[in-house]
């Protein structure tokens, strides 16, 4: 089973005077790259989350958000004397250009600036910590849980979907194969045709050049490695769907042969119809490339 990069998970919690929510969020991305937010006064809970997170996902832009609150926040916490100075200054420029320009303001409140962020800090060695922090990264489990759980579902909506676009690949590599051997004739004749104009032309020519020309004019015409490779490209995709697992790299990488080989198809078509096939192949690859950027 493939696993999609996009998830989302969230928990609430409590203990004591403290509660808190979880919320685990991942969107794609070409690597791993794990963002937290976390209380930085939970000492070591930081690392421990980043280590766990990484060992359960291997790409994907992962956002990893803990807001803590505690209820009697006042007082178990200390003010931040720099933090109040700093408002404080700002306060009185603002007032006296206020005064300056004639504007009159309302009366600043105490309880408007110990609404300001680091306002309140947590007391230093207020209590130990170590319970609350073992209770944090065991909650983590379960939300890891259910993020990946929604990323399989995903993964498998995704899954279905390649497949599909695999069997419309295959019909149209198929069409194309049968409108080959259809023009077959008509490139014959074409052949023909230049290599009459050749020889009429090639008086005094290197006869070695004259059959690398015509050699390269048939190459040009002849589309059956590209419709192979193709056939190849759709087998090693649904090999890698089977597998399962950490693929998108893989998959990505023979979406890029995919486009290759429609493209070459369509220089080398010298037919109308192969060419509406070609196109239309290139418009479902891209398809499958928009879905692969998405497997993780």
């Amino acid at each position: 089973m493939i696993t999609s990069m996009t998830g989302f998970a969230s928990s609430k919690g409590e203990r004591g005077r403290y509660s808190w929510g979880w919320e685990l969020r991942s969107v794609n991305a070409k690597g791993l790259d794990l963002r937290l937010r976390v209380p930085d006064w939970l000492e070591g809970l930081e690392a421990a989350l980043r280590g766990e997170l990484a060992k359960a996902v291997a790409r994907g832009n992962v956002t990893l958000s803990l807001r803590l609150t505690r209820s009697d926040a006042a007082a178990g916490s200390a003010l931040n004397e720099e933090v109040l100075a700093t408002a404080l200054d700002a306060l009185a420029r603002i007032e006296a250009e206020a005064m300056a320009r004639g504007v009159a303001l309302a009366p600043s409140r105490a309880s408007d600036l110990l609404g300001l962020r680091g306002m309140m800090d947590p007391a230093p060695g207020d209590e130990d910590n170590t319970a609350l922090i073992a209770q944090l990264r065991a909650e983590l489990g379960p939300l890891i849980d259910a993020f990946l759980s929604m990323r399989r579902a995903e993964g498998r909506a995704l899954e279905q979907v390649l497949r599909g676009q695999l069997t419309q690949v295959s019909a149209l590599v198929a069409r194309a194969a049968e409108l080959a051997e259809a023009r077959k004739p008509a490139v014959a004749e074409a052949l023909r045709g230049n290599l009459r104009r050749i020889l009429d032309n090639a008086e005094g020519a290197d006869p070695d050049r004259v059959a690398q020309e015509l050699a390269m004019m048939a190459v040009k015409a002849d589309v059956t490695e590209e419709l192979d490779r193709l056939r190849a490209h759709v087998g090693a995709a649904s090999e890698l769907l089977d597998a399962g697992g950490a693929v998108g790299r893989k998959l990505d990488f023979l979406m890029q042969e995919f486009n290759r080989e429609a493209n070459t198809l369509c220089s080398k078509s010298q037919n109308a119809e192969l060419t509406k096939v070609g196109l239309e192949l290139k418009a479902v690859i891209d398809q499958m490339r928009e879905q692969v950027q998405n497997v993780e």
